[in-house]
């Protein structure tokens, strides 16, 4: 919902929002592409948040998408202190690859500061609810994913 925030935030503020679903070499994501690009169109549709906005996937470096379609403007969210320091370095390499496009960075709701993909994740793996954490469609899809593996838990003594 931290995402989704920033982009009800910022939307209004410009023609065309671009929402880049990218691939991380640091990361490894519970859903591929394609389903993160599903789920986010699905979710941006049930919160009424799809005018203006294109969602889409990158494999490549978000600022050289930026410069593909021409956007000057990269939009970040902080939720806090700990975001800060990589989002400071990552900020300065884009400006270095892509000096045209600035990046500028917005805080969530404080009710979002503590969300992050890998606390949605466990307490999706554990079955504890996700209400008000994450969108409806994501909720159901999480439930899915991890449906089959909560039954065969075992419990090491």
């Amino acid at each position: 919902m931290g995402h989704l925030d920033i982009v009800s935030r910022v939307r209004d503020h410009f023609d065309e929002l671009h929402i880049v679903v990218a691939g991380s070499a640091r990361k490894s994501a519970l859903f591929d592409q394609s389903e993160r690009v599903a789920l986010l169109k699905q979710a941006l549709q049930e919160l009424k948040l799809s005018d203006q906005v294109v969602v889409t996937s990158d494999s490549g470096l978000v600022v050289d998408y930026c410069k593909r379609v021409g956007s000057r403007t990269l939009i970040r969210g902080l939720r806090a202190l700990s975001d800060f320091e990589s989002e400071l370095q990552m900020a300065s390499m884009n400006r270095k690859l892509a000096p045209g496009v600035e990046t500028m960075h917005i805080m969530t709701d404080e009710k979002y500061f503590f969300l992050s993909s890998t606390l949605v994740r466990e307490l999706a793996a554990f079955g504890a609810p996700l209400k008000d954490l994450v969108p409806n469609c994501v909720q159901k899809a999480l439930e899915q994913k991890f449906a089959p593996s909560r039954g065969s838990a075992h419990v090491k003594g």
